[in-house]
């Protein structure tokens, strides 16, 4: 059984500094030392956390002068470990997240070591309550946060990557943006044959938040929710999808103006490119099916 070798990415656009260091902090009492830290700053200028917070393993700090989106900073991190090359799992953290217990890094290397094809694990996000929001569970329906097990999704907040399977998926989808990039990156692992682990027993903790905060939600919501179809699912399940998410969102946002937006989003991911299209194969989709969500839901 082979160790993996453990880095942490955190990307931050600097607007929650106090955050960033609990977070930095909670990262050095784990009782695996990462070998590599990246910290990248999305449109802002970085400190010196590693002289100021006595980090373990090498730092590095990514200033990058335009926000570049949660999936586009991702990829700097990303980028930077693999010119190093001695990295083989990324642990990649919300900047106002904490981890609270100090084994989550050397649980993670194990499931990795016990598992070569295990591409993606996804933590258990909890607010200061240890409340779960539905939304934070990879499963349809009222299902227990504390069930783990193999799944179609993963939190965006908390997760590893195998950097295997990254070279053969490729990375984030970094003209996302922001919503339903992991999404993008599961299907692709899933149909490569990589397998997707709930793993509740990783904790981190993370202020309960609504994804309708962000001024952009609605719109990007909804656009990339078309692109993401057109790039990754057969043709005759593209409208299903649509439909269905159509229906949804007619039937839960009770906000005029945020209907509008999605409907303004939802014409530009149809009349904008979507990128390259490399659709799951059937056998993907009976997968998905059997672990519990259908990609039509």
């Amino acid at each position: 059984m082979v160790e993996p070798r453990i880095a942490v990415a955190v990307v931050t656009m600097g607007n929650r500094p106090a955050e960033v260091d609990a977070l930095l902090e909670s990262v050095a009492k784990q009782d695996l030392a990462p070998a590599r830290i990246v910290i990248v700053g999305n449109g802002c200028r970085l400190p010196e956390f590693a002289h100021r917070l006595s980090l373990p393993g090498e730092v590095t700090t990514i200033d990058v002068e335009e926000n570049l989106g949660c999936p586009g900073g991702r990829n700097i991190a990303l980028a930077r470990l693999r010119e190093f090359g001695d990295v083989d799992v990324v642990v990649e953290l919300d900047d106002d997240g904490l981890l609270v217990d100090p084994d989550v890094l050397r649980r993670v290397r194990d499931l990795y070591a016990a598992d070569p094809r295990l591409g993606i694990v996804g933590f258990r996000i909890a607010d200061e309550r240890g409340e779960t929001q539905q939304r934070h569970v990879p499963r349809i329906g009222r299902s227990d946060p504390l069930r783990g097990g193999y799944v179609t999704g993963f939190l965006g907040g908390g997760h590893a990557l195998r950097m295997a399977m990254l070279a053969e998926t490729g990375d984030w989808p970094a003209e996302f943006f922001f919503a339903h990039e992991e999404t993008d990156l599961a299907w692709r692992a899933a149909d490569a044959g990589w397998k997707i682990l709930y793993a509740p027993e990783l904790l981190l903790q993370h202020p309960k938040t609504s994804p309708a905060r962000h001024a952009i939600y609605y719109r990007v919501n909804a656009r990339n929710r078309v692109w993401l179809v057109r790039r990754r699912l057969p043709l005759p399940l593209v409208p299903v999808h649509l439909g269905v998410w159509t229906l949804l969102t007619l039937a839960r946002t009770r906000s005029t103006a945020g209907l509008k937006a999605w409907f303004g989003g939802f014409a530009e991911g149809l009349r904008e490119q979507a990128g390259e299209r490399r659709p799951m194969r059937w056998r993907t989709v009976w997968r998905l099916t059997r672990l519990g969500r259908p990609p039509v839901i």
